[in-house]
């Protein structure tokens, strides 16, 4: 195999003339200019120099060489620039996929001060559900997946319904994110400082996202009722309208009340607890690469406001 270093050394050969005049300009001693060139031409498999007295000529696989070893060397210095920069947080990209009541509280705070502190990152956001961002992560297409799941789909059923249960991925916790009523404002129940969840067995619900969905039947069934569903919308703000213009009660997560106008409607605790992790997800390899770390870190910190 070629290096670098000797591909440097023929290169200041070829424009010295000699062996002596390569290792002043190199800056090291004589017989290590013939260590190396000895190297390169064990490597290379044929002569690269030809020396006679004090002359030192090139042969035609060593013209060959030095013709390559300038676009060589120039590409390497060129790569550990960027390397350099990358390292040093000023330059790189961090692609983010976020679900979508993450990209309106958490995110943007995030993103805001990435860019104010790190202008040279490109920074990039789209949106996906779970397991779709977890997938999205795997294949390469982002560096950092914000995702959710909820307790009782630990275990075996994990990966099927949140997509991240293997190992083969960094888990950042953020936050506990508690489930909370949505009414209409004249519902008997509006003023409640907090209901079962099972006062809302006759009701009519108005259901989230598939994974929303499914849980919510879930939790119902645990209350000893089904729930009828007449809509169902993966839009937070489509969720409090149709509640709002009384066709029906929800269940939603405080992130995603944040991020809404709730007009017409009202939000109450309900019990049991039913509560979701959200964390951000990337690769052990990635979670090594600067820009990435100090994005985990603010999606951190936004959740901790």
């Amino acid at each position: 195999m070629i290096e670098a270093r000797h591909l440097r050394v023929l290169r200041a050969v070829a424009t010295t003339g000699s062996f002596s005049a390569a290792a002043r300009e190199l800056g090291c001693t004589q017989p290590a200019v013939s260590q190396q060139m000895k190297a390169l031409e064990q490597s290379a498999g044929t002569p690269l120099l030809v020396r006679t007295g004090r002359e030192t000529r090139l042969t035609e696989a060593g013209r060959a060489l030095v013709r390559h070893a300038a676009g060589i060397l120039a590409g390497l210095t060129a790569a550990e620039e960027e390397i350099a920069a990358i390292a040093g947080l000023r330059a790189g990209r961090v692609r983010l996929v976020s679900f979508p009541s993450g990209s309106s509280t958490l995110v943007p705070t995030a993103l805001a001060g990435m860019r104010a502190a790190r202008p040279g990152i490109q920074i990039s956001l789209e949106e996906a559900e779970p397991p779709r961002s977890v997938e999205m992560l795997r294949a390469g297409d982002c560096e950092i997946a914000l995702a959710f799941r909820y307790p009782d789909t630990r275990g075996a059923d994990a990966e099927a319904d949140g997509g991240w249960g293997k190992d083969d991925l960094v888990v950042r916790p953020l936050l506990t994110d508690r489930l909370v009523g949505v009414v209409p404002e004249g519902h008997p129940l509006a003023d409640a400082e907090r209901i079962g969840i099972d006062e809302f067995a006759g009701e009519p619900w108005i259901a989230g996202c598939p994974r929303c969905r499914r849980h919510l039947v879930e939790i119902c069934e645990n209350a000893g009722f089904t729930p009828r569903i007449d809509f169902a919308t993966d839009d937070y703000p489509a969720v409090f309208g149709l509640v709002g213009a009384g066709l029906g009660v929800a269940v939603m997560p405080e992130l995603a009340v944040e991020s809404v106008r709730h007009r017409g409607a009202r939000t109450v605790p309900v019990e049991p607890a039913v509560e979701r992790e959200v964390v951000a997800l990337t690769l052990p390899d990635l979670a090594r690469v600067p820009a990435v770390a100090e994005m985990l870190d603010r999606l951190a910190a936004a959740a901790r406001r």
